[in-house]
Parts: C-alpha cells; sequence; structure tokens
C-alpha cells in the first residue's frame, strides 16, 4: 500500500478497545473488527486474482503502462494480505516477549511493500524509458478491455470498503480509488493508441504511473521510519497536549514530556507532573484517571504519568529539548 501519514500502517491494522477505562462499545468493535476482516479478504482476493490477470495481459499487449499498474496493483494485494494478517493478529493479547501487544508489526509489513514497490518500478522505469526513443506497437483494443476491467474489479472493492469503519479499510479504499483513476488514465491513452499512431503514450503513461508509486512509496517510508525512531506523532497533537496539561488546575508544572508511536494510530505517552500541592494517594488517583479519559479524546492511546509533589527536585527536569516543557509560573 502506497498512501499517507496516517495511511502507513493504519494502513496495517485497525484499533479498538484499547483506550485506558474505555471498553464500552466492545462488543459493536468486535463486529466491526469481524466485518473488516471480511471486507478486506475479499478486497485482497479480488485484487490478486486481477493483478494475476494483469501481468499476463500487459506481456500480450506489449504494453508497460499495463504492467506498470499491475506492479501497482501488485503492492496493493501485498498491502492488502498484510492487512488482513495485522488486521486478525492485532486483537491477539500482550505478551512477555511483546509487552505492547503486536501493533508495531504492521511497520514490517509497510517496509516489506515499500522495498516490492520500489523494485517493481525501478524494472518499469528500466524497461520504459528506452521505449521512448525507440517505441514499440502495443494491442490497443486488448488494453482498452483490461483497462475496463480496471476499473471494475478496483471500483467494486471501494465499494466494498468504503463503508469501513476500520482505519485499515478506510485507508485501502482511498488507495484502491487511486487505483480507478490510473486504470482510467491508462483506458484514455488506449483509446487515443486505438485511433492514433501514437505508441509512446504507452511508455510515458507507464513512466508517470510508476514516479507516482515511487513518490507515496517515499512518503510511507519516511513516515516508518518516523515511527520506528521513536519520533512525535504530530507537532500539533504535541501542542494540545501541552495546552491541556497547562489548563489543568491542579498542575504546577510538568517536564519529562514524550509522545511516541506503535504505529501510526496507538500512541504512547510519558509525563512527570509537578502538583501545586501535596494530595493524598487517593486524590491523586482521581486526577490521574481524569487526565487520562482528557487524553485520550487528544488521541494518546496509553499513558503513563508520574506526580510529583511541589519540592521534589527531579533529575529529569530541565533536560528535554525544550529546557522546560510546561509554561507555567
Amino acid at each position: 500500500m502506497t498512501h499517507s501519514e496516517n495511511e502507513i500502517s493504519g494502513s496495517d491494522k485497525h484499533i479498538h478497545g484499547h483506550h485506558h477505562g474505555h471498553h464500552h462499545g466492545h462488543h459493536h468493535g468486535h463486529h466491526d473488527h469481524k466485518t473488516g476482516l471480511k471486507n478486506i479478504g475479499i478486497a485482497f482476493f479480488l485484487n490478486l486474482l486481477f493483478t494475476i490477470i494483469e501481468i499476463i495481459g500487459g506481456i500480450l499487449t506489449n504494453s508497460m503502462a499495463i504492467l506498470s499498474d499491475a506492479i501497482h496493483d501488485l503492492g496493493d494485494s501485498c498491502s492488502l494480505g498484510l492487512a488482513w494478517y495485522f488486521q486478525k493478529i492485532s486483537s491477539k493479547e500482550k505478551t512477555e516477549k511483546f509487552s505492547y501487544g503486536y501493533e508495531r508489526f504492521s511497520l514490517l509489513g509497510a517496509i516489506i511493500n515499500a522495498i516490492l514497490l520500489i523494485l517493481g518500478s525501478v524494472f518499469i522505469l528500466y524497461n520504459a524509458i528506452p521505449r521512448l526513443m525507440d517505441p514499440e506497437p502495443v494491442h490497443a483494443p486488448g488494453m482498452i478491455a483490461l483497462a475496463l476491467l480496471g476499473v471494475l474489479v478496483n471500483g467494486a472493492a471501494v465499494l466494498k470498503l468504503k463503508d469501513g469503519k476500520s482505519i485499515n479499510e478506510k485507508v485501502i479504499s482511498f488507495h484502491l480509488l487511486e487505483d480507478v483513476l490510473s486504470w482510467l488514465a491508462v483506458l484514455g491513452g488506449a483509446v487515443i493508441l486505438l485511433f492514433f499512431d501514437l505508441p509512446v503514450i504507452d511508455p510515458i503513461l507507464s513512466i508517470i504511473i510508476s514516479l507516482f508509486i515511487l513518490y507515496n512509496v517515499y512518503k510511507n517510508l519516511r513516515y516508518a521510519v518516523k515511527i520506528i525512531l521513536q519520533g512525535t506523532p504530530s507537532i500539533s497533537d504535541l501542542h494540545k497536549v501541552r495546552e491541556y496539561f497547562n489548563s489543568v488546575s491542579e498542575i504546577k508544572d510538568f517536564h519529562d514530556l514524550h509522545i511516541w508511536s506503535m504505529d501510526g494510530n496507538y500512541n504512547i505517552l510519558t509525563t512527570h507532573l509537578i502538583l501545586n500541592k501535596d494530595i493524598s494517594m487517593d486524590l491523586q488517583e482521581k486526577l490521574k484517571t481524569r487526565i487520562k479519559n482528557d487524553l485520550s479524546r487528544l488521541n494518546i492511546s496509553h499513558c503513563t504519568l508520574e506526580l510529583e509533589s511541589p519540592d521534589t527536585d527531579c533529575e529529569f527536569d530541565n533536560k528535554n529539548f525544550d529546557n522546560h516543557e510546561g509554561t507555567k509560573s
């Protein structure tokens, strides 16, 4: 799969029922999970079958544009297969070996898929660029038939997933819509070839499609690497969290704030909160519960809060990227 920052791997799993203290809707979520799994499975088999037809058709019609779209759809098939697999294992319980669960496994799928797409696109470019200088004849009626089939198959997959509840389904649906547009471009090129002797259109189309794939792969890889390197998911999210902590009356200041993501969707936060005054353990627990519930609305799935008394000298204070996290006096 090739699309988006919330993509990646959004692209490869569905989070439900993970927010601290938010277990309502679990049964509804379980139903959505099973439906999502079935929809992704159907889209996967549709795509895989059509990819095989495309590769054979691309060879028979001598069309690099068809083959480049076949590479595109092969990438989709891998994405759908990996998404289907990770949708299945995302609900597995945490273990001693994987204490955070299986969320980050989806990044492996995204990286494997990106490598496959890069290799496929480079292969297409290697074969298409020489054809700009020495165009080869293609079988336009065959291209039209395959392009129409491509629009129908990918369109059917989009309709199957368009009402999906999971992040997986939404991202995959958007990406399959890109495929429909790609096939419409091939269809337009094939219609021109049917009436005009311009075989150079075929390699031009294949190069455009391949460059489009590589651009999306670059965005995906950049985002995946950022997550693996524990980068902050979104600077705007970080600002919202800071604003929230500054608005809590019981908090005097805060420091050692860290936010990272397991997979682009499941976000984790740790921080030290300095209280205005010493309070009982019971009040501390109530405050922490309230803060965790509020943070869940800011897309924080899991948080660890350390409360400190006003006169505590913390070794982690003033050691962050901002020198001081909070802005309270």
